[in-house]
């Protein structure tokens, strides 16, 4: 279901996907969800309840067993590996909790990462790294290194960085579970305008009913279902 009235741009069709292990699990049963530009959800669950899969699976990080993720018209699930590549690089952007931040970049190159590796010219990567890093308040941070900042700081570059290149879809797995609660509440409304600002799709995966309910909907992993909360 759509959240509202516009073409949809991300599909997961009937999406399944077991846990082969001594005794196989479902991880995933009939997932399916539509999401448009500006769509913006949560999926909340208890660990190990295959959040994270799904996220991977979106992606193109890992494969159903069944069904299709499909991206503005493109198949994910039916491309070799190349170019699922090229298409995470191009049109998704990621947030993690654990930042993965380069401590030999600055802040300024570390944001204009993904760009550069678009094939950006250093130029126009630097000047729309440097517009992102504004966007999140740290404009004035673009020559310090990851090591002088904070918690809040390194993910504000993080959050830069997934979405300087403009991406189509941003995936953020608990990005602030690394966070105090002030930090996580600013990095959650910035995660939030950019996103809208940009009309991308945003989807967080976490454990905090209250990032959560930053989002515009919120569904619960529950025993391979996808229910709305």
């Amino acid at each position: 279901m759509l959240l509202h009235n516009a073409p949809a741009m991300l599909n997961l069709s009937h999406l399944h996907k077991t846990y082969q292990g001594p005794v196989p699990r479902a991880i995933l049963q009939d997932v399916s969800l539509e999401l448009a530009p500006g769509d913006y959800i949560a999926i909340i669950g208890e660990s190990g309840c295959g959040k994270s899969t799904l996220l991977n699976m979106i992606a193109g990080l890992d494969l159903p067993v069944s069904g299709t993720v499909t991206l503005h018209g493109q198949s994910i699930t039916e491309m070799n590996d190349d170019s699922r590549t090229l298409l995470r690089r191009r049109d998704i952007g990621f947030v993690f909790q654990a930042f993965l931040l380069l401590p030999y970049l600055t802040v300024l190159d570390n944001a204009a990462l993904t760009l550069k590796l678009n094939g950006v010219s250093h130029r126009d990567a630097q000047r729309k790294a440097h517009a992102a890093l504004a966007s999140v308040g740290l404009a004035g941070a673009i020559h310090r290194f990851p090591g002088t900042l904070s918690g809040g700081e390194s993910q504000r570059v993080a959050v830069a960085r997934a979405l300087a290149h403009e991406p189509k879809l941003v995936l953020a797995d608990e990005p602030t579970g690394n966070l105090d609660a002030e930090s996580a509440d600013n990095v959650l409304r910035l995660l939030r305008e950019r996103i809208k600002d940009q009309k991308s799709i945003g989807i967080l995966v976490t454990h905090s009913s209250n990032a959560a309910a930053t989002a515009d909907r919120i569904y619960r992993l529950h025993n391979g279902l996808l229910l709305a909360a």
